[in-house]
């Protein structure tokens, strides 16, 4: 970039946006707005999260994600969070209003791919995302989705428990204090 500003053909970009020249663009309004693909598998609809999150990336996903649920009356969502980072308070927000619309709207949210780090700092922030279904990956997901009920297991061992695929749980379901060790 140091060649074409020495040969004054570099101008910085304004720091207002360009004037409407009757091409129905308003100045409040962006030309282009930067979304998350959201994709349709079956009954239910897959979104990885591959950039940071920013507050304003957040809310359109809220809005794009709840869209979709009406439109195809999806099932559940599952949302691979495994390339993110780092997640402040508003993003953990996020994802609990996102599982909070969708179960609103009668779908089940999972939550895939969370790293430590993410972990951790949701709960140094006191965010316990109710609601919200984890696995560790994806086709864990998708199992966890497709095994349960609305008001079900909020992981996948509760769900093999839910569907009698974990027998050593028996003792304690029975309420008889015995666990097997």
């Amino acid at each position: 970039m140091e060649g074409w500003r020495e040969a004054g053909l570099f101008i910085p970009p304004s720091p207002h946006p360009p004037p409407d020249r009757g091409r129905g663009v308003h100045r409040n309004q962006a030309l282009t707005v930067e979304r998350i693909p959201i994709l349709k598998m079956g009954d239910y609809l897959l979104v990885t999260i591959q950039v940071d999150m920013h507050d304003r990336l957040a809310m359109t996903l809220q809005d794009d994600l709840t869209a979709r649920i009406s439109e195809t009356s999806a099932r559940g969502v599952l949302i691979d969070i495994s390339s993110l980072e780092i997640v402040d308070s508003f993003i953990g927000r996020m994802i609990s209003n996102i599982a909070a619309m969708s179960r609103l709207l009668d779908a089940r949210t999972v939550v895939t791919g969370m790293q430590p780090a993410v972990a951790i700092t949701l709960v140094e922030l006191g965010l316990s995302l109710p609601g919200v279904r984890t696995a560790l990956s994806v086709e864990k997901g998708m199992e966890l989705l497709r095994a349960g009920g609305h008001e079900g297991p909020t992981t996948l061992d509760e769900a093999d428990d839910a569907t009698g695929g974990a027998e050593e749980d028996d003792a304690g379901a029975r309420g008889d204090g015995r666990h097997p060790g």
